[in-house]
């Protein structure tokens, strides 16, 4: 798992998730708290508010990516990226590093002369020129997953997609993968968003750190029945809250100071990681890996002759009680002839294995009896939804 080092803040593994807030100097964009257009303006927000709440990066927007609204050129952006720079001159804190939100690479070539300390490339490097770009000046450079559209940024359907996408183009030594999640365009459902932000832990497979944006979508909103923004504070912090405990390590978002405290209790008592780092090596501990997270790193990486198989690389638990003597004692004997973990009270069954074996257990029981076929679907179902 690489570590990026953005102007001397670690981002990665082993290093607490950072805190993006958002800084747009684009007057069109929809979420007005976080419009700040006039460079004086803008530096007195990020002194007065963004640094005091706690943001790490500031990540500054020249256009809306949103669908609803109008694209711009690059003409557009370099036009406007005058007054980012101005803002940047403003600014008197130095705790605090700058992101430049863009598809182009002229911008992002300019911004980072002008002092800017990351690339934030909406567009996933649809623009040939960026990745280039940013490994001369070696700097961060966040591929968020789209086509090579530069009109198009995040039109991407499912999790698949998304996996080709970061995929096309390859990375530099410092990129950031973002898998954009949000309402980029109609053919992309909430469940799709859903879906997406369940199976988040399997964007590790890269090694790469991660960013996350969800903060005040739709698609959290209307979970809990909160389809207005300014209503949609609390479902991004839980989202948030779990999104460091899928691997973020970057959070995006508007509202900072809350977003700080969430991240930092998320981290704090989150999963206890084990990383291991010196000049030679370098090692960090996975946790709740699903087989088809083992599969997306079989999938990004060479494999090796005899050794094991995906199926065997993961474990899933399961707890099964309600059953009769004669049923337990179905199930407690397959699963030792399949060298499963077991373990019994009067009441359940605790079982415990790889894929693989689990797999075999739910062949051999179904279809033996109503409840051992009960038993066998949900190994099933476990087996191909969860992982």
């Amino acid at each position: 798992m690489r570590v990026v080092d953005a102007s001397g803040l670690a981002i990665g593994e082993g290093h607490p998730p950072r805190v993006m807030g958002v800084l747009n100097m684009s007057v069109e964009s929809n979420y007005t708290p976080s419009v700040h257009g006039v460079a004086a303006e803008a530096a007195e927000y990020v002194d007065e508010v963004m640094v005091p709440e706690g943001a790490d990066i500031v990540d500054v927007g020249l256009q809306s990516s949103n669908p609803k609204n109008d694209w711009f050129p690059e003409e557009t952006e370099l036009d406007r990226l005058d007054a980012a720079l101005d803002m940047l001159d403003r600014v008197e804190t130095e705790d605090v590093l700058f992101s430049i939100e863009t598809r182009y690479a002229t911008v992002a070539e300019r911004a980072i002369e002008g002092g800017f300390d990351i690339v934030n490339d909406v567009c996933g490097f649809a623009d040939p020129d960026m990745p280039d770009v940013c490994e001369r000046y070696d700097v961060p450079v966040v591929k968020m997953a789209s086509p090579p559209d530069l009109k198009r940024p995040g039109h991407l359907k499912d999790i698949d997609a998304v996996f080709e996408a970061l995929e096309r183009e390859g990375f530099t030594d410092k990129t950031i993968i973002d898998p954009a999640f949000g309402g980029w365009y109609d053919d992309r459902t909430y469940e799709d968003n859903w879906e997406l932000f369940r199976r988040m832990r399997e964007f590790r497979a890269f090694g790469r750190p991660i960013l996350t944006a969800t903060n005040r979508e739709d698609f959290l909103g209307d979970i809990a029945d909160r389809p207005d923004t300014e209503d949609q504070l609390p479902v991004s912090l839980a989202a948030a809250t779990m999104e460091v405990e899928r691997g973020a390590n970057v959070v995006r978002t508007h509202d900072i100071a809350d977003t700080v405290d969430v991240v930092a209790i998320a981290h704090a008592l989150g999963d206890d990681r084990v990383v291991e780092s010196t000049r030679d090596a370098r090692a960090v501990e996975l946790t709740d890996v699903s087989l088809r997270e083992v599969e997306r790193h079989f999938s990004v990486r060479e494999t090796v002759d005899d050794a094991g198989a995906p199926a065997d690389g993961t474990t899933l638990t399961f707890l099964v009680s309600d059953l009769a003597d004669e049923t337990r004692t179905a199930v407690v004997d397959a699963a030792v002839e399949h060298d499963l973990s077991l373990a019994l009270d009067d009441d359940s069954l605790f079982l415990s294995g790889t894929a693989r074996r689990l797999g075999h257990l739910a062949d051999d029981l179904g279809g033996r009896s109503e409840a051992l076929s009960t038993v066998a679907g949900t190994l099933r179902r476990g087996l191909t939804r969860r992982v």
